[in-house]
């Protein structure tokens, strides 16, 4: 009996060890990459037949790489947020997206971007640009660092 509580301890204390190490590397695979706590938004998306595509406003299309592992993104009409991390410099992965499904307007890049940008698989950043690739047919993204306005404090009477 004493010999069979003592394979129950060793096998529990080898369970907890073992997932506490699990996840200590996932989270250790987005605390250390550089894309942690960045914002970008798209300059270009330069399609795999050469094409380029230059959104007509920056700033509706957008990612954002959170410190706890989440990254949100808005891609024109829409908003999605899934998981990411980066195992190693350069690779990038992210889980399962969900997303809200309006109807962009027409000359949106929202339908080219979600078809392709979930399987983004490598980064890069060069002179202050954040490259995206690795899409099953080609091509890349390039995105600026995002500056995030603080609205004004409006002053009322004789302030």
């Amino acid at each position: 009996m004493k010999m069979k509580t003592i394979r129950l301890m060793l096998a529990l204390v080898v369970a907890i060890t073992s997932a506490t190490t699990s996840s200590e590397r996932t989270l250790a695979s987005w605390q250390a990459s550089e894309l942690n706590g960045t914002s970008w938004q798209l300059v270009k998306l330069q399609a795999a037949d050469e094409t380029t595509h230059v959104p007509d406003d920056k700033s509706k299309y957008t990612i954002t790489f959170g410190r706890d592992g989440r990254v949100t993104a808005r891609v024109d009409c829409n908003r999605s947020s899934s998981t990411w991390r980066s195992p190693r410099s350069g690779e990038l992965q992210f889980g399962s997206w969900s997303r809200t499904h309006a109807k962009c307007p027409p000359g949106s890049l929202h339908d080219r971007i979600v078809t392709e940008g979930a399987a983004v698989r490598t980064y890069v950043i060069k002179d202050g640009h954040l490259f995206l690739s690795g899409m099953r047919a080609g091509g890349w993204y390039e995105l600026e660092p995002r500056t995030i306005q603080k609205p004004r404090s409006s002053k009322r009477g004789g302030d």
